[in-house]
């Protein structure tokens, strides 16, 4: 006759549990602070945003101070820097790593670099297009935007570019340099699309949550550092 013991079972599954947490806990606290914690505060700011398309009440007073420097000396330096947040930095930038990773045969860090980056892109296209969220209009921009605001493309790519960096070196010496210099790369792009007026303040911010989600979370799918593993051994 078949003997079934619900607490040993229990119990078994409990100590099983235990272990699979302990072996895990990493992995488990970088998807709570890295993805879900991101991913909660993101979508906080994404439904105020549906429902207040005109901003939170600190955007405006942010936005006003940060131009309150204003000079056309700043508006040439702004307007050049802040091109380096797509197409004149992350882009070519991302295309050599993308190349050196190619030739050192690094798949699942090519892989990790190639979709982390083009969901970026989708994300952000996806989101403009759903919450329909207009741009600031508080003074006449030397480098104006037409399209949707919210979440800002430029915090995105850059966020995401500097977050893809800081975990493919990681396991290296080079990680404080590129934790650092990414930093200020990230902030000086930030404070360009401010500067110019093209974004609120909330745009940066949900651009950079979504972006560190997202990075984070397809590394613990693809796990990047494994580049040294061929994905067919000859």
């Amino acid at each position: 006759m078949f003997n079934f013991d619900v607490k040993q079972f229990l119990q078994a599954f409990l100590e099983f549990l235990k272990h699979l947490l302990a072996a895990r806990r990493g992995a488990l606290l970088m998807l709570l602070i890295g993805v879900l914690l991101p991913l909660l505060i993101f979508g906080e700011l994404a439904e105020d945003v549906w429902e207040n398309q005109g901003g939170f009440p600190w955007d405006v007073p942010i936005l006003l101070a940060v131009h309150s420097v204003n000079n056309p000396w700043l508006d040439a330096i702004a307007t050049f820097l802040t091109k380096l947040g797509v197409f004149w930095g992350v882009f070519p930038v991302a295309t050599g790593v993308g190349v050196f990773l190619l030739f050192r045969r690094w798949w699942y860090a090519l892989a990790y670099l190639i979709t982390t980056l083009t969901g970026s892109i989708v994300i952000n296209r996806t989101a403009k297009l759903l919450l329909h969220r207009v741009r600031p209009h508080l003074w006449q921009s030397p480098a104006p935007e037409f399209d949707y605001g919210f979440p800002s493309g430029h915090a995105m790519s850059s966020m995401t570019f500097v977050t893809v960096l800081i975990i493919l070196t990681w396991q290296t010496k080079w990680r404080w340099w590129v934790l650092l210099l990414g930093g200020l790369f990230v902030l000086m792009i930030a404070w360009t699309r401010l500067y110019l007026g093209v974004h609120y303040p909330s745009d940066i911010l949900a651009g950079w949550l979504i972006s560190i989600a997202w990075a984070i979370g397809v590394s613990l799918l693809i796990n990047p550092q494994r580049r040294n593993v061929p994905l067919h051994s000859r």
